[in-house]
């Protein structure tokens, strides 16, 4: 298992329903936050449904548990990361990150890229998440969210995942 992370988008809302709340990045619509983890290839490993006003920082420790799959125990040869955006910068999501064995990389609020000469600057991991958030706003049904009840929105979004999976296997 490669680099696991987790990462959001939100959808725009207009029916109101469960598993919704204002928006506050979208003039307060209505929306849907998908908080996932995926590997480090960006095939989504578990995921987690909320309100869009929800808080990154709440809703990491629920989306690590979400795992569908038995995770291999980590080594020395093999240890696996956990890689987040700046939104999850808290001691509780570093903790949590920490309790499930993984070595944590979430950028601090504030920190900036000044390179002192000769110190190498860490490769970036965020893309990964991000492309499979691109890879769920491609299917045109997630990325409106016009289902009333969250359960069947919970089952649009883990069929995209399937597919998903099934693209990348044919890779």
């Amino acid at each position: 298992m490669g680099v696991a992370d987790c990462g959001y988008r939100h959808c725009s809302r207009t029916l109101g329903g469960e598993l919704t709340g204002h928006s506050p990045v979208d003039r307060s619509k209505l929306g849907t936050k998908r908080s996932i983890i995926t590997d480090g290839k960006g095939i989504p490993l578990g995921l987690i449904l909320a309100a869009a006003n929800e808080n990154d920082n709440t809703l990491a420790e629920d989306t690590l548990d979400s795992l569908l799959a038995d995770r291999p125990e980590p080594t020395t040869d093999k240890p696996q990361n956990f890689c987040a955006d700046k939104g999850y910068d808290d001691k509780a999501v570093r903790q949590a990150g920490e309790d499930r064995k993984y070595i944590v990389h979430i950028r601090h609020r504030g920190q900036t890229d000044d390179l002192k000469p000769g110190e190498k600057k860490h490769p970036a991991r965020r893309w990964v998440i991000e492309r499979t958030n691109s890879w769920h706003n491609r299917c045109r049904k997630l990325k409106i969210r016009y289902e009333k009840y969250a359960e069947n929105y919970v089952g649009l979004v883990e069929f995209a995942c399937c597919l998903i999976v099934y693209r990348q296997m044919l890779n």
